[in-house]
């Protein structure tokens, strides 16, 4: 009789145990989502591009698509983090998710002054299939729909007045002290500042440009405006669309590429006509 209880206490003990145990150990994958993208007529798979993103990604980008693959260490800038879904380069307004043809223009363009290569040996396919799987690193994605597209305006002639109207907007909202005086990358305060990871970060420098030269999200007059009205998200460049008007935006593309002295623009040749000189404003 006493053996019987004694099995039966123990054997409560043991399932009192059982419950309290702490949950350790290895578990089941989560089962991989399957997200879509869709670019013109074409629609992506996430899960047709495993292969591709492990092979070609995920040095760089990481198993999980947090930025800290094999290679990351010895990279700078550091590769994009898909966990937190923030991208530079978009057509959409800051703080908003780009749509997937911004993502898929990235994948095509590559990223100056970066690791990023122009990745154009992918098909459409493929490129659409990897838009889909970048998707599903971020819980955003579930979430959120994508921003909607900025307009960009047509844009006016280039003259003297909207050069020097760039330059005085140059001043007035201080893109001098990251960009610097003559557009070279070096302002005052361009030692400081840092992305929002807090790792260093370099302003562009316009003073390089050549005829070849392209910025972080394209290279066409289009591409900088719209630079100027997004924002490139994560950086310390901010969107100043509701800082100033359309047309004084294009004032300012016409004075940056100004700056850009060994590039042949329209721009470089109309600040000729007049002499290398602006009218005051």
């Amino acid at each position: 009789m006493n053996a019987v209880i004694g099995f039966i206490l123990a054997a409560g003990f043991s399932i009192v145990r059982a419950q309290d145990a702490p949950d350790v150990g290895p578990h089941p994958p989560a089962p991989a989502k399957h997200l879509e993208s869709h670019i013109g007529n074409i629609t992506g798979h996430s899960q047709d591009a495993k292969s591709d993103y492990r092979r070609y990604c995920a040095g760089c980008h990481g198993d999980l698509g947090d930025g800290n693959g094999e290679n990351a260490q010895w990279l700078d800038p550091k590769p994009r983090d898909f966990t937190i879904a923030t991208f530079k380069c978009r057509s959409t307004p800051t703080g908003t998710l780009p749509t997937d043809q911004d993502l898929y223009n990235t994948i095509g363009r590559g990223l100056t002054n970066s690791n990023m290569p122009i990745w154009n040996t992918f098909t459409k396919q493929q490129r659409a299939d990897l838009v889909a799987f970048i998707k599903t690193f971020s819980p955003r994605w579930d979430k959120e729909k994508a921003g909607e597209p900025i307009k960009v305006p047509a844009e006016p002639p280039v003259t003297i007045e909207s050069i020097a109207h760039g330059k005085a907007l140059f001043t007035k909202l201080e893109c001098w002290k990251c960009h610097g005086p003559q557009g070279k990358g070096d302002g005052p305060s361009a030692p400081t500042l840092t992305d929002s990871k807090d790792q260093p970060i370099r302003p562009y420098d316009f003073g390089s440009g050549k005829d070849d030269s392209r910025f972080k999200c394209g290279s066409t007059n289009a591409d900088l405006y719209r630079i100027f009205m997004t924002g490139l998200d994560g950086t310390p460049m901010p969107s100043f669309a509701d800082n100033i008007q359309p047309n004084d935006a294009w004032d300012l593309v016409h004075f940056l590429r100004t700056l850009q002295v060994n590039r042949h623009s329209k721009e470089n040749e109309v600040l000729k006509a007049g002499g290398g000189k602006l009218p005051p404003m």
